[in-house]
């Protein structure tokens, strides 16, 4: 199997595995086909992946239980190596995953209730079940990085696999563009402040008077992730958490409740559940203070007046973020990051829905008009955007594309050192397969040193 295809089914197998969840049209088949370390693998898991390929119009070839099987036999290798070495990810990162994918879904399926109607269970059903699913791949994940994590690639060789692609084999490059924005982030007012100060603290005296922590946090906490669960947020380690909540929080006794305390994200107070070691987990409530209508129209009427300013010729777009911009990048003059290639360029599908209907129609030079958008933090804000370039899809060429081509040579290095390490480990797991399997062209030797199951 190719390395693009690993990436395809890495990315899909949590929606494709999801389908054992279907209440409709279902036939689970339970039967172990294969057995990697401690972990199995269900006839039904196959099948429900290939169904579900298969409703989105994608066909794996003559043997797709056998393309399958190869790809989840690598996926529970990686599981069992990251779990003999002990390879550990925070319940933070799990529900950050599973959250962003949902998302994702909800976006593709239209809505949350069409999600759940889809499935007939309801949201939190879903996350309960897709939770252990999530971190067993991103085990696996951070099990490959690992592996890879040594592989550099020198520009020599970076020029010989370009060269050794055959002429008519040349990859596309999509379409990409490279943005810049301003961004202003508009004041709450102080007496909204106090206000918010006020009530956070009329419930930390209710909890200190004892009533339930858990109970406050579920109904007056403005976190999402957490406040169903009571404020728990899993265990964190240090650096994983804004620096003025971490100090707090690790200050603290279990049972003990904090003061209010400021962090980017709004008011907090903080009730320590557990420590290990140099890791904590604890409850927390948060509340945020609100804009005004009138203070969000401040903030997109004083956009408007800077990009005319820009389009007057008063003030250049570089010199505008870096005097007015509240977003870091102001610094590079507005540069957008992309957050998924750490480069200033975009895919068309790497930039927000609403962004991209807003920029796909400008000319390079051009600014949009004040957009909505929300901060890392969940703060409300405007920015403008300006197209600085855009790349047309082309042919790709060593000079004009080096940074592509180098990324595909080492991901083809990456792919031999994988190789090399399954085919290692292979000899030292306990590996079993159903004999039906017995003729599958597999990528990699599973069936190497082992008698087939019957």
């Amino acid at each position: 199997m190719n390395n693009s295809k690993k990436i395809f089914l890495s990315i899909t197998l949590f929606l494709m595995l999801s389908a054992v969840s279907m209440a409709q049209d279902r036939v689970i088949i339970d039967q172990v086909v294969a057995v990697v370390g401690n972990s199995a693998i269900l006839r039904s898991d196959l099948h429900n992946q290939q169904r579900q390929l298969e409703s989105q119009g994608i066909t794996l070839g003559s043997n797709p239980l056998c393309e399958l099987l190869d790809e989840m036999l690598y996926q529970k290798l990686l599981f069992n190596q990251a779990v003999i070495d002990s390879v550990e990810i925070s319940d933070h990162q799990v529900e950050q995953v599973l959250e962003r994918r949902l998302r994702f879904f909800i976006h593709q399926i239209g809505s949350r209730e069409q999600l759940e109607a889809y499935y007939g269970k309801s949201l939190e059903e879903l996350k309960d079940e897709f939770r252990p699913l999530i971190r067993e791949q991103e085990l696996s994940q951070m099990m490959e990085s690992r592996i890879t994590r040594n592989v550099r690639i020198t520009p020599s060789e970076v020029r010989r696999f370009f060269n050794n692609i055959p002429p008519d084999s040349i990859p596309i490059v999509d379409s990409e563009m490279e943005l810049a924005q301003i961004v202003i982030k508009p004041e709450v007012d102080p007496e909204e402040i106090a206000d918010t100060r006020n009530r956070l603290d009329e419930i930390r005296e209710r909890i200190v008077k004892g009533e339930s922590f858990s109970t406050m946090a579920i109904l007056y906490s403005e976190d999402p992730g957490s406040a169903r669960r009571g404020g728990e947020l899993g265990f964190y380690g240090r650096g994983e958490l804004y620096s003025e909540f971490e100090a707090t929080a690790f200050g603290l006794r279990p049972g003990e409740i904090s003061e209010i305390i400021e962090t980017q994200a709004g008011f907090h107070i903080i009730q320590m559940i557990e420590r290990r070691g140099e890791q904590i987990n604890v409850r927390h409530i948060l509340m945020q203070p609100k804009l005004s209508p009138m203070q969000l129209a401040q903030a997109r009427n004083r956009l408007d007046s800077i990009r005319t300013a820009i389009i007057n010729d008063e003030i250049t777009f570089a010199e505008a973020a870096r005097k007015f911009s509240d977003d870091p990048g102001k610094v590079s003059g507005g540069t957008m990051i992309n957050p998924y290639t750490n480069t200033a360029r975009f895919k068309n599908d790497e930039i927000e829905s609403n962004l991209f209907f807003a920029v796909d129609n400008l000319e390079p030079g051009q600014i949009t008009t004040p957009q909505p958008m929300m901060t890392e933090e969940g703060r409300q804000a405007f920015r403008i955007v300006k197209l600085v370039h855009r790349i047309e899809a082309h042919p790709a060429t060593l000079d004009g594309d080096y940074d592509y081509i180098q990324q595909l040579a080492l991901n083809q290095k990456k792919v031999k050192v994988v190789r090399d390490w399954v085919n290692s480990k292979i000899e030292t797991t306990y590996i079993i397969i159903n004999e039906e399997f017995r003729g599958c062209d597999f990528s990699s030797p599973w069936m190497k040193n082992m008698s087939a199951a019957h």
